[in-house]
């Protein structure tokens, strides 16, 4: 396995670095859920708006440990609450966010005033990314420091 190379991290900011509907698998006791989330990724992290009271907030408060797919591409990681999306911390994220879920963001789905109202970070551990016939086993650790 390597470390998340150049040409990987351009792959990725390129395929996730927008909009990505992604399917999130968390752990509900011994029992595995798969739900589909809307995605942003960026420096090794993917960044969902969610409810802290839902479901797989729930499982991931139990167990962080959590594994995503998404278009020619599988990844393990760990899933941290920042919290309230409108919190001063969450700012530069959450005006990314705003930019790169614009088409949706302000339908109403979600209730920017309720302090359940967060994002889910998904801190990437590992991953296989698939481009144009190539494989890529990617160790994410330190991926920030490209």
């Amino acid at each position: 396995m390597e470390r998340l190379s150049l040409e990987s991290k351009k792959i990725m900011d390129e395929r996730f670095g927008k909009d990505s509907i992604i399917a999130l698998a968390t752990m509900d006791g011994d029992l595995p859920s798969v739900r589909n989330v809307d995605g942003f990724y960026e420096d090794g992290a993917f960044y969902v708006i969610t409810y802290a009271l839902s479901g797989k907030m729930k499982q991931i408060e139990k167990n962080p440990n959590v594994a995503i797919a998404g278009d020619w591409f599988t990844a393990h990681g760990r899933g941290v609450n920042l919290g309230y999306f409108g919190k001063e911390e969450n700012r530069a994220i959450a005006e990314k966010l705003r930019i790169a879920f614009a088409a949706w963001i302000d339908n109403g789905h979600n209730n920017f005033e309720d302090e359940n109202t967060c994002i889910l970070c998904i801190r990437l551990t590992d991953g296989v990314l698939f481009s144009h016939g190539t494989k890529y086993d990617i160790d994410f650790t330190d991926s920030a420091a490209l």
